[in-house]
């Protein structure tokens, strides 16, 4: 690793993408970003780096982005599990992925490191999944796995076969400061500090904070194992739990506990209803009542042990992102006023 050359973040205007850039800025690394023209980068404001315009669906953007970069940041992906046609899920999570690690090959970088996610790992109800654990639902999975297990599959090939050297980091959900979008998890953190979330799932909720994600990334750029996977998940909480720490910051009432099955029944009968309506991209949709329900604790000794990583406790995550959150949208109405 040379901390000279030029390090190319891909997807640096989503919410852990911007965390690698304000990292990788503390270090002193000159960054360069691939971003589309209309990508909203107010995120970045006040950091220094060099903007490349492109895409992911263009090769030869990817190919003038990486050229001279030593390490490339893959943490482009499309997270929205709730699409009636899956097949922008497909181009971003495979294809453009695909795109990503043809140019990377194509440009001699040093280190491709993989923003995954924990949802590619095996379920296992009897203990602590670990990095080892195939993903063995492929066929009942919601669409949105489905694309990101077929993207990490051609991530190891291209590790396997292909020489590329790059390391895989599967990553829980994300919370902490600058959330702008919000991400669908951090916008029902907000919808509880604020006291108007109705209800909350009876499940669990594997979590990181962002910056410690960030962090771990680099940790792999630097340390990780080429063609290996990291699980980057600081702990496992209840839905209710992590919404009550929200709801205490601003001194709210949490929300209720809703079962699965009852959250279940009710999107089913939401989707059908949209259909009939012809009403398409609802949220409340059974795919997201399973992804928000489907994970239990997974075991990061791995990521701990070999990258030296070392995440913040939870309170210290919900507290920083609430009162972002709050601060934030209070700017935001003082300039509407």
């Amino acid at each position: 690793m040379n901390d000279g050359e030029p390090v190319l973040v891909i997807g640096a205007s989503g919410f852990l993408g911007g965390h690698v850039v304000r990292a990788l800025a503390a270090r002193g690394r000159p960054v360069r970003i691939l971003a589309r023209p209309a990508s909203d980068l107010s995120g970045l404001a006040g950091l220094d780096y060099d903007r490349r315009t492109g895409d992911l669906a263009d090769p030869g953007s990817l190919r003038e982005a990486m050229a001279g970069c030593g390490t490339v940041f893959h943490s482009a992906v499309d997270t929205r599990a709730w699409l009636s046609d899956s097949a922008p899920l497909h181009r971003t999570n495979v294809d453009g992925l695909v795109n990503s690690m043809d140019a990377a090959l194509e440009a001699g970088v040093t280190r491709f490191v993989h923003t995954g996610t924990i949802g590619t790992i095996g379920r296992n109800k009897r203990r602590p999944v670990t990095e080892d654990d195939a993903f063995d639902w492929y066929e009942r999975a919601p669409r949105y796995l489905r694309s990101r297990a077929d993207g990490e599959r051609k991530f190891f090939e291209y590790c396997r076969e292909r020489g590329l050297p790059g390391v895989s980091l599967c990553v829980a959900n994300t919370y902490g400061p600058e959330d702008r979008q919000p991400t669908p998890h951090g916008g029902l953190l907000w919808q509880a500090a604020k006291g108007t979330l109705p209800f909350v799932l009876k499940a669990g909720v594997p979590w990181v904070d962002v910056r410690d994600a960030a962090e771990a990334l680099l940790l792999a750029e630097e340390k990780g194992g080429t063609g290996t996977r990291y699980i980057v998940s600081a702990g496992h909480t209840t839905q209710a739990e992590l919404h009550a720490l929200a709801a205490r910051v601003l001194g709210k009432r949490p929300p209720r506990t809703l079962p699965t099955g009852a959250a279940l029944f009710a999107a089913r009968v939401n989707h059908l209803l949209c259909r009939v309506r012809g009403l398409r991209d609802q949220r409340l949709c059974p795919d997201s009542i399973v992804l928000a329900a489907a994970f239990g604790p997974l075991d990061s000794t791995r990521a701990r042990t070999e990258l030296g990583w070392t995440p913040r406790p939870l309170e210290e995550s919900v507290q920083d992102a609430v009162r972002w959150f709050s601060e934030h949208h209070r700017a935001e109405a003082d300039a509407t006023r």
